[in-house]
């Protein structure tokens, strides 16, 4: 079995009154938080802070320091089984347009209703929900 670990962030970013939230198009088709696997020698902020530059060109992140969540989940990969855990932080942006990078087909800035229906996955739709709660109260 291959352990895997990958940090991410639930960006988000203010719009008049409204908080919006990053969601990426995977190019299996699902719509999902930035994120990606630590390199040798990063913290996972690191790791998060990379990740949201190679994946949106995005530089300008704030973390709040309340939020660290912690999924894990099995896939297989060619053929092998791969134990993957993932942290994901909340961090605020100032920066509306992005650039994608090749590893996705789209993006949408979405509020936490329409994030909620067009998250993918069980677990994304958990944290998009703490990040929600925690912003609820601290903004």
């Amino acid at each position: 079995m291959i352990e895997e670990t990958s940090a991410g962030v639930v960006l988000f970013r203010r719009e008049n009154s409204k908080i919006l939230f990053l969601l990426l198009n995977y190019p299996s088709g699902h719509w999902d938080f930035v994120k990606g696997k630590m390199e040798v020698d990063e913290t996972t902020h690191q790791t998060a802070i990379r990740e949201t530059q190679e994946e949106t060109g995005i530089e300008d992140i704030v973390f709040l320091n309340d939020f660290e969540e912690w999924i894990k989940y099995n896939f297989q990969y060619h053929g092998e089984l791969v134990n993957k855990k993932v942290v994901f932080f909340l961090a605020e942006t100032k920066t509306e347009q992005i650039l994608i990078s090749h590893e996705h087909l789209d993006y949408v800035w979405a509020d936490y209703e329409d994030a909620m229906k067009k998250t993918t996955f069980e677990n994304a739709k958990s944290i998009l929900t703490k990040a929600k709660t925690l912003l609820d109260k601290t903004l």
